[in-house]
């Protein structure tokens, strides 16, 4: 699997313990309501060393860029501030995501293709979650 079999669109299709991942992460009631119930499409492009992740949803639309290996600082849908790297490994995009207050948490998110689908493990402390989408 290589880089480029990401690249183009991705449909959301199911998830599970999304919530409990956004539990643990500290993420309020309502902002982890509204975000349970999102069904975003997937954009992944490239363009020379950058990296595009975008999620377009009906409520919201998230773009994350990036050169792989290079740290940088992001800022999560619920508004918290971390710093983060990409590194592409064993065929799969591995984000980790450092916390920059002291209250936020640390997380990864593992993008990767199983049987034909784009599958996205999220992890905070022992809780992990998927979410899965088809290729549109």
């Amino acid at each position: 699997m290589s880089a480029q079999d990401f690249i183009g669109k991705w449909k959301f299709v199911e998830a599970e313990n999304f919530e409990e991942y956004l539990k643990e992460l500290g993420v309020g009631l309502m902002a982890r309501k509204a975000a349970v119930n999102l069904k975003p499409t997937l954009e992944i492009t490239n363009e020379g060393d950058v990296w595009h992740f975008n999620a377009n949803s009906s409520l919201k639309n998230k773009d994350v860029s990036f050169k792989l290996g290079e740290e940088f600082e992001g800022t999560s849908s619920d508004g918290r501030a971390f710093k983060s790297v990409v590194v592409f490994e064993n065929g799969k995009f591995v984000q980790t995501q450092k916390k920059i207050k002291d209250s936020d948490k640390e997380s990864s998110i593992v993008r990767s293709i199983e049987n034909g689908k784009l599958i996205v493990t999220f992890k905070s402390g022992s809780v992990v979650a998927r979410r899965i989408y088809v290729r549109e």
